[in-house]
């Protein structure tokens, strides 16, 4: 799952009833967050760029946790600038950053992405990352133009976007009541589905579910299998892509779609997109 932006936005854009704060959500992640989980979010951070050395500018749009702002400056970033709407996501960018970063090269700044304004002020970056948050915006593909917008000459772009799940009306309808129920339902909803999802990677992974709940950091890029359960049953509004669409919007703007690894249902889409230097 992916950082976040407050709902309010999104909400009056979509109709959606939300009672869910991506931003809350990170701060608890970060209170229980181990020196593994970086390593996770730095090791995954690289993959998804092909790079084990970032040699640029690094923009991450929808920072949430600020854990792979984090994961970018240790990857040798030579400035970060991490982005969300969401004040809690603001804070925690912050709070990593007052600890982790001792030379002022990693800026935090509060703003949308649907924010014409706002996103010409951002800086065209050498490294742009948006991992699961512009399908929560409510006008997503608007949000993906402003984004890949901000790809220096010569810049990569790392998106992840959700696919749509082989029963949308279910998956939503789900969303839809955790976000009206009282806090008890909503923790035994996540408890439930933490529960479904550990036995459903268990048989997939042929180990143990104690297996699974003690690896789920190392192999979810340094994510919590709990916050990700609140953050996927909470996450409204929410859209969903194809990669051929996603494929064509790209090659329309003259960027190149470098990869575009699967999804299965309901996951997120990786997509590294890359724009021709000047």
């Amino acid at each position: 799952m992916g950082a976040g932006f407050t709902n309010v936005e999104a909400q009056e854009r979509s109709g959606e009833r939300v009672s869910f704060s991506f931003g809350r959500n990170w701060q608890k992640f970060l209170q229980g967050i181990s020196s593994s989980q970086v390593a996770s979010s730095r090791a995954a951070l690289a993959c998804s760029f092909n790079r084990e050395r970032f040699d640029g500018t690094f923009l991450d749009i929808g920072s949430g946790s600020g854990l792979f702002s984090l994961a970018a400056r240790k990857l040798g970033a030579t400035r970060v600038v991490s982005v969300d709407i969401d004040p809690n996501s603001i804070a925690c960018a912050r709070a990593l950053g007052a600890v982790e970063d001792d030379n002022g090269d990693w800026v935090v700044r509060q703003g949308s992405i649907l924010d014409p304004g706002f996103v010409r002020a951002l800086p065209e970056s050498d490294y742009v990352y948006s991992w699961g948050v512009l399908h929560h915006t409510g006008a997503m593909w608007e949000a993906i133009e402003n984004t890949i917008s901000r790809i220096a000459p010569g810049g990569l772009c790392c998106l992840a976007l959700y696919r749509a799940p082989r029963r949308v009306a279910a998956h939503m309808a789900l969303k839809r009541v955790y976000n009206v129920a009282p806090r008890a339902a909503k923790t035994a909803l996540v408890a439930a589905y933490v529960g479904a999802l550990t036995l459903r990677l268990a048989v997939a992974q042929r180990k143990t579910p104690r297996a699974v709940v003690r690896g789920y950091a190392a192999n979810s890029r340094g994510m919590s299998l709990w916050r990700d359960a609140e953050d996927w049953l909470g996450g409204l509004p929410c859209e969903f892509v194809s990669g051929d669409a996603v494929q064509h919007l790209v090659e329309s703007r003259g960027l190149d779609m470098l990869r575009v690894l699967e999804a299965p249902p309901g996951g997120n889409y990786e997509f590294l997109i890359r724009r021709p230097a000047a």
